[in-house]
């Protein structure tokens, strides 16, 4: 998948655009409310730029957060649901039990590899997240497209992006034998960030249009005009 997507070859367009392109679709897995894409992600941001009124870069993550949900789309090869939403978690070391429907990794030949099935498998103590692999799913196809596409965000903007569904981690506190020193810092962030992006969504309705012209200096600022996705 990362081949296939890392190429960056399905298109050319702006953040905006993308939001736009993404708001045809609810999240199956989404635990809050059936409402459009565009305004969970403008909820999330707004509720951050409230609370956290100078970490512009922290508004402008909770806007895009979501945008590789764009996978599900029929020009992005329209990927099944669990295969892009979800929780995540490192592959090439033992599952740990809290990852979510832990009784199926069994069936997974990876469980009964000694390669793989004890605490560090592939990796080392400390080796960093950047080193470990992870399941596949929108946190890391846009973490790619951001990185490739030379976004100035700072490195716990990309961190929240590419490891919000890594739930095993920042709700339960596993694979934390992995993390380096950035990556402690980083999560710090992602602990604020996930307060505000599951279970904090309301029937309050975002004036679009309204808040727009803020997101976009910000999008402006953060990223190119276009990006190739």
């Amino acid at each position: 998948m990362r081949a296939e997507y890392g190429r960056l070859d399905k298109t050319e367009m702006g953040i905006w655009d993308c939001i736009e392109l993404l708001n045809e679709f609810i999240d199956d897995s989404d635990p809050d409310l059936d409402m459009p894409q565009i305004e969970h992600l403008l909820q999330t941001a707004e509720a951050i730029r409230k609370d956290y009124p100078d970490q512009d870069w922290l508004h402008l993550t909770g806007l895009i957060h979501d945008l590789g949900k764009v996978l599900l789309h029929p020009s992005f090869g329209e990927l099944p649901q669990w295969a892009v939403v979800g929780d995540t978690f490192p592959v090439g070391c033992a599952y740990d039990e809290c990852n979510v429907h832990f009784k199926y990794f069994k069936e997974n030949p990876d469980y009964h590899n000694p390669k793989f099935n004890n605490k560090f498998g592939a990796y080392s103590e400390g080796c960093g997240l950047d080193n470990v692999l992870m399941s596949w799913g929108h946190d890391d196809y846009m973490y790619l497209v951001a990185k490739e596409n030379k976004t100035t965000l700072p490195s716990a903007g990309l961190f929240i992006i590419r490891y919000h569904s890594f739930y095993p981690l920042h709700k339960h506190g596993a694979y934390t034998h992995l993390m380096n020193d950035e990556d402690k810092e980083n999560l710090k962030w992602l602990h604020v960030f996930n307060k505000y992006d599951l279970y904090s969504k309301s029937n309050v309705r975002i004036d679009v249009e309204k808040v727009k012209p803020y997101y976009m200096s910000l999008i402006d600022k953060y990223f190119p005009a276009k990006l190739r996705w």
